[in-house]
């Protein structure tokens, strides 16, 4: 068995020897015999004997040979891969009008791997195909490329014709001509190139208006598709989904999302995505779905990462995660998503998974409001006329605009914060009146307009005072838990003001809107249990209070936590800690506490409580 195994394998070496003699005999003899050899030698896959035949022949300048070298070292096809060589050796084919090197190498250049070296992943396009994977990365030549595609168009090449329209739609701006490019992808689909009938199809979307003009679109996808472009395979899928030049049938446009989404075509994993999220055509599966959008994000669909941003904010069977959401909207807005710039800018705002940062949040902001969109335009106003920013008169004029803009187009939040500034003079001349009607305007709907609409009427600016109809203003926004709107209805039930006066219910409002965070609310508490206003006082509970309001910066609750502690209302004296609380008072301008911090002594007499300040300034606290 040994002795015949070795007998077998000589057999077969002498075999490959002899025909290697035979194949230098041929190349010694012609040329032409070479070239004529290595095609069939080629063709049995023996493509290194083939390559060296190849050689022989465009050593001898055959146009054919050194086009078939030049596919040789792109596709590395007996010899490593080296663009190159591929490029020197098509270069010389083509200068001898071999039309095929022609296109080849225009799509080379159009590919930027033209005079680049040995660079990845052309080799694997080796035909006009891959001008149409929609994932052209490298820096292309487009002079060289115009000039070899339109070379082979004009003899007649459809791959030739259909690179030069290619090139005549996506390559410099200087260089486009889409009228051209529709005529030469025309020629290139009639001829029967698949790359033709998509570039034709793509020219004739753009401008067709009638439904027979969109089922012609949907022909030449469908012929290109079945070419196996996977661009077209996509886009007929969204054509089928939207029901454009085709009846619409979710199913058979999931169907051809999920074949371009596995060839890895991210347009069609994020659309694919998308159909297996909210089951359109397909059933819900939303673990593969998010998969899927994750592999087109990750890839670089901007659409596709913001979709999974949404996800992580939404949150779902999960709480939300904002410091993922983030991620995934910083990879969208870098991708140009004006939607995901704003969310970032949102979650800057807010802080949420983010360190808060508004001038961060404005230049998101902004990048989503100069892309033209509009609810972006009115947060990135709000911000700029709350002084977030350099104050640019420029800006605060744009965001006066843009509220303006969106406040005439029904935008009813727009409308409040245009009335603030026009009631506060902020980025715009000061006009109460005209305030008060856009805040009306938005008081309907809006609770916070409800309760600044109210503070108008209260206090009479830009229309007559009305303490009555305030007040009932007021009331609706504190019903839907405003804190301003708490605090301030309750300053008015202590009051009698707008209605009648009641202490008790008053307190419970304060309570509400200090429990929320309201400062002036946590001081009024401090000041209604201090005695004097109908509810049972409780000193300690003032204090209690005083410090609280003391403590986030109300000058008046420092006055007052100190006169506490100076005298011992609500206990102990505590002088020193009474010195600190009046000085901070008085640093922020209250010329009482200046006295009252003159007046502590080691020793201070506990006195009575002096009557505080009238509670009808809690509104403005």
């Amino acid at each position: 068995m040994r002795c015949t195994g070795k007998v077998t394998t000589s057999r077969k070496n002498a075999r490959t020897t002899r025909l290697s003699f035979l194949d230098r005999i041929i190349s010694l003899l012609s040329a032409s015999a070479a070239l004529r050899r290595a095609i069939h030698l080629s063709k049995q896959s023996r493509v290194t004997q083939a390559f060296m035949l190849f050689a022989r022949a465009a050593g001898a300048g055959i146009a054919e040979a050194e086009y078939r070298v030049g596919r040789c070292y792109l596709e590395g096809s007996g010899v490593p891969v080296s663009l190159t060589e591929s490029v020197r050796w098509l270069a010389r084919a083509a200068a001898q009008d071999h039309v095929e090197a022609q296109w080849l190498l225009a799509a080379l250049h159009v590919h930027g791997s033209g005079t680049s070296g040995n660079r990845q992943a052309v080799a694997g396009n080796s035909s006009v195909a891959g001008l149409f994977s929609g994932e052209m990365a490298l820096e292309p030549d487009f002079v060289a490329a115009e000039k070899w595609a339109r070379r082979a168009a004009e003899h007649g090449s459809a791959d030739g014709q259909a690179v030069l329209a290619y090139i005549l739609t996506s390559g410099p701006e200087s260089m486009r001509n889409l009228e051209e490019a529709r005529r030469w992808s025309q020629r290139a689909a009639e001829a029967g190139c698949p790359q033709g009938a998509l570039g034709y199809a793509q020219s004739l979307a753009r401008s067709v208006t009638d439904d027979e003009g969109r089922r012609k679109v949907v022909e030449n996808l469908r012929r290109a598709a079945q070419a196996g472009l996977v661009p077209a395979i996509y886009l007929l899928g969204v054509m089928t989904e939207r029901g454009v030049g085709a009846e619409r049938d979710l199913a058979v446009a999931a169907e051809l999302y999920r074949q371009a989404a596995v060839k890895g075509y991210r347009s069609g994993q994020a659309s694919w995505g998308r159909a297996l999220m909210c089951g359109l055509g397909v059933k819900p599966n939303l673990a593969e779905g998010e998969s899927w959008l994750r592999r087109a994000g990750l890839a670089g669909d901007p659409d596709a990462a913001a979709l999974v941003g949404d996800l992580y904010v939404r949150g779902g069977s999960l709480p939300p995660n904002y410091a993922e959401a983030a991620i995934w909207f910083r990879r969208a807005a870098e991708a140009g998503h004006h939607t995901a710039a704003r969310a970032l800018g949102l979650l800057y705002l807010t802080g949420a998974g983010v360190a808060r940062d508004p001038r961060e949040a404005a230049n998101w902001l902004r990048i989503s409001a100069d892309a033209g969109d509009l609810q972006a335009r009115v947060d990135l106003a709000n911000l700029l006329l709350r002084g977030v920013g350099d104050g640019d008169p420029e800006d605060l004029a744009k965001a006066r605009h843009w509220l303006e803009q969106a406040a005439a187009a029904g935008d009813l939040v727009a409308a409040l914060n245009y009335g603030l500034c026009l009631a506060a003079g902020v980025g715009v001349e000061r006009d109460e009146r005209q305030a008060t009607q856009y805040l009306r305007r938005a008081a309907d709907e809006v609770a916070s307009a409800q309760y600044w609409y109210g503070r108008m009427l209260v206090d009479g600016r830009g229309v007559e005072a009305n303490a009555e109809a305030g007040r009932a203003w007021i009331s609706r926004a504190a019903a839907v838990g405003i804190a301003d709107a708490e605090a301030a209805l309750a300053e008015m039930m202590v009051n009698g003001r707008g209605g009648p006066r009641d202490p008790l219910a008053a307190t419970a409002l304060f309570e509400k809107a200090a429990g929320k965070g309201h400062v002036g609310a946590m001081f009024a508490l401090g000041l209604l249990s201090g005695g004097g206003y109908d509810v049972p006082t409780d000193r300690t509970v003032a204090q209690h209070w005083f410090r609280a309001a003391a403590e986030r910066g109300h000058a008046e609750a420092q006055k007052m936590l100190g006169r506490y502690l100076a005298r011992g209302l609500a206990g102990e004296r505590d002088p020193e800690a009474a010195r600190l609380w009046l000085g901070r008072a008085a640093a922020q301008g209250l010329a009482d506490a200046e006295l009252d911090l003159a007046s502590i002594r080691p020793m201070l007499p506990t006195q009575p409580c002096e009557r505080a300040r009238h509670v009808t300034d809690l509104a403005d606290l």
